[in-house]
């Protein structure tokens, strides 16, 4: 397949992984990407006909409320558990001949899919985006799931220091490069002002807004916020921490621990998954987003965050660190320390930090820039190949 630039055939890249209407980072990121790339080279995109089975994932998968992150001409060609649909999928793949096999790596669930579907590619280069080497929650196999998957890989992309460490222990060798997490700046769909986007939620102006959003997780540490939020209003006056996102089955035990906490009042709790198009009020709105991650590679919710110029409070885990500029684009916090999220609370509110640190976050976009990740790539491509 060719497509000509400047009288030369431009090289063909196929992306494989989950775009629009599929809900989550992962999906935003592929379909982020899949359009960076495509300024550059031709892109096919092969998402999913089926990305979990009922079975394993019982909510619903997709969300076709917002087109934002939608890649018009991709082709939803894969049924993860399904081998025969992996024989007519490679055959497919093999078709399109082209020159780099791009493809998002998060959970050994796609190892057999993966495995499959890359064995035989003969001379055509495979470069995985990890974003997780091993899963968030660890289970028998898993690493022998990775490794016998990522080994059909050529070339690497993480985008944290345990990552690259995971990818290391299990690949000494392979060409690879560690990137920053790229911003998801595409969730700025009506460029509100933090005015208006209080206005709509119902939040007074003069109040102190704490944001944690996106999957209630054991991992995500909110716990640890519910703890600091009484050190934080002994301190501060006017203070509201709005929890937004999916608590799954486990809604009662926080709300449990946010009653005992005696700083109640201060919570608003939204449970459920949020569609795209309401993600901007909240981040809009937000005078600071805490992470407070007791393990992590990488988190979208900080790129989402810098996409709005809202500087974050993030724990010293994974790659949270290297996203976060501490004391200049946020705070970098000691994991499992109510105490230090709390100080870095009060620190930004009491020094007035809000204007300096908006304005750094700014400075640094090009380092989270997706026209940078493809610089990325293509460095490791051209390196690899001998180029």
């Amino acid at each position: 397949m060719e497509k000509k630039k400047d009288g030369k055939k431009e090289k063909t890249i196929v992306v494989i992984g989950p775009v629009y209407p599929y809900k989550g980072g992962i999906s935003h990121y592929t379909g982020l990407m899949v359009r960076a790339l495509k300024e550059r080279y031709e892109v096919i995109t092969e998402s999913y006909k089926m990305q979990y089975p009922r079975l394993l994932f019982k909510k619903e998968q997709r969300d076709y409320s917002n087109k934002t992150f939608e890649i018009e001409d991709a082709e939803f060609l894969i049924h993860t558990a399904n081998p025969f649909n992996w024989i007519s999928s490679k055959v497919r793949i093999r078709e399109k001949n082209p020159d780099l096999v791009i493809v998002s790596w998060w959970h050994p669930y796609f190892s057999p899919c993966y495995h499959f579907l890359l064995r035989g590619l003969k001379k055509i280069p495979v470069l995985f985006i990890c974003h997780n080497v091993l899963p968030h929650e660890r289970f028998v196999l898993d690493r022998w799931l990775t490794r016998q998957t990522l080994k059909r890989g050529n070339l690497y992309i993480v985008q944290s220091k345990e990552d690259e460490k995971n990818l290391k222990e299990l690949f000494p060798k392979r060409p690879y490069r560690r990137t920053v997490h790229p911003t998801y700046n595409a969730f700025r769909l009506k460029g509100m002002d933090k005015k208006e986007a209080r206005e709509s939620l119902g939040i007074a102006q003069d109040e102190k807004i704490l944001l944690f959003f996106g999957l209630v997780r054991e991992y995500k540490g909110l716990e640890y916020l519910i703890t600091a939020a009484p050190m934080i209003t002994r301190a501060l006056n006017g203070v509201k921490i709005f929890v937004v996102g999916d608590f799954g089955n486990h809604k009662e035990e926080y709300v449990k621990q946010i009653q005992k906490s005696g700083a109640e009042e201060i919570f608003e709790i939204r449970d459920g998954y949020v569609p795209d198009e309401e993600v901007e009020p909240y981040f809009a709105a937000a005078d600071l987003t805490v992470c407070p991650y007791v393990s992590a590679t990488q988190s979208g919710i900080v790129q989402i965050s810098f996409g709005f110029n809202v500087p974050v409070i993030a724990t010293a885990v994974g790659g949270l660190p290297e996203a976060v500029t501490d004391q200049k684009t946020g705070y970098v916090v000691e994991p499992k320390n109510p105490q230090a999220i709390a100080d870095a609370v009060i620190r930004y509110f009491e020094e007035g930090k809000e204007e300096e640190f908006r304005e750094n976050v700014r400075s640094e976009s090009e380092r989270f820039s997706w026209e940078h990740f493809v610089d990325v790539v293509e460095d490791l491509w051209k390196e690899a190949d001998g180029r």
